[in-house]
């Protein structure tokens, strides 16, 4: 038993020894990224930092740039690949433009039918092989942050698939959700999110689609007039990191980095489902924005229209890699 606490203190004065030996000058780590900081993603960055900084006991400094204060929609991942930030968590579809279009799967409308199923496929083994493939981009894939789902919101009233006809919808840069919004006869509009609340505001765009963790928290309920919970889109983010950088750490350092990012994810799935919900409650009770909810036939008639892009980008994104998904989900577009 004596030499068994031994050992274990032996263990612990080795880890703090080491941890202490980085403290002299802190590894600092920019982490990136585009929404505000009273989002669930902000919130989740924040936490991470704390939980960062405690475990390693000053050794890491994690310096968290929210709104994209220090870099743009387009901007990030560059930055992260030549090594100027060393975290950022983007949205799946912007690994498509790099090459990596499996992850626009995730793009597709009416993928998932519930949280469940979002969890099943980003925790499980397709989930593993998609941050895999991100290594051969310069990109280190860590951990998937599920977001729930993506509402539909315009400043013109919505309800029916023909009432997005001609509307012009921003959205981030996807081939997949332009093949989505023509589907049910709206125009895109690729745009910075930051710059989404102006163009609210001025007419520059009708609308847009966001979960409500992000439309209420960023005040986009004051520029638009009508939000529809369709649920039709999967929403989150692939926390990634330089690879040079993370390999390069100290082992006693990575390891306790990746705890902190494990009970930030942890927390993540549990809080975006409340989030999401208190964002509707929110917005509603704001009297700004009227919230509209769509019967399981109007919902439907969505699916429906939407499912079009399926077959459209399933040769893009990779037949036997959609195939995989809606095996573990028991989806048939087929069926609808």
């Amino acid at each position: 038993m004596r030499k068994i606490v031994t050992l274990v203190a032996a263990a612990l004065f080795a880890l703090n020894a080491g941890i202490a030996a980085h403290a002299a000058e802190p590894i600092v780590i920019k982490f990136s990224h585009v929404v505000a900081a009273d989002t669930a993603k902000g919130k989740a960055l924040e936490m991470f930092k704390k939980l960062a900084e405690q475990k390693t006991q000053g050794a890491v400094r994690v310096d968290v740039f929210h709104n994209s204060t220090l870099y743009k929609d387009k901007e990030e991942i560059e930055a992260l690949q030549m090594g100027a930030v060393q975290m950022l968590a983007p949205t799946p579809g912007k690994f498509g433009p790099m090459g990596v279009k499996e992850f626009e799967a995730l793009d597709l409308p009416f993928l998932f039918d519930n949280f469940e199923e979002e969890m099943k496929v980003t925790t499980g083994p397709i989930g593993k092989q998609l941050l895999q493939k991100l290594e051969t981009k310069g990109v280190l894939g860590l951990s998937f942050w599920n977001n729930g789902f993506k509402q539909m919101a315009s400043n013109k009233p919505i309800r029916k698939v023909e009432d997005f006809k001609g509307q012009k919808l921003r959205i981030v840069s996807s081939k997949v959700v332009e093949s989505q919004m023509r589907s049910v006869g709206a125009m895109s509009q690729v745009m910075a999110f930051g710059d989404l609340y102006t163009a609210l505001q001025t007419g520059v765009v009708d609308g847009h689609e966001n979960p409500t963790n992000v439309i209420y928290p960023t005040k986009m309920y004051e520029v638009q007039k009508y939000l529809m919970l369709s649920d039709h889109s999967y929403h989150g983010y692939v926390v990634i990191t330089n690879p040079k950088f993370w390999k390069g750490l100290p082992p006693d350092i990575r390891s306790q980095l990746e705890a902190a990012l494990g009970e930030t994810t942890e927390w993540f799935h549990k809080a975006t489902l409340k989030e999401n919900q208190d964002g509707v409650d929110a917005i509603a009770k704001s009297g700004k924005t009227q919230v509209i909810k769509l019967t399981p036939d109007e919902r439907l008639a969505w699916k429906k229209a939407m499912i079009k892009s399926h077959e459209e980008m399933s040769s893009r994104i990779g037949r036997p890699f959609l195939e995989s998904i809606y095996k573990e989900t028991n989806f048939n577009p087929a069926a609808l």
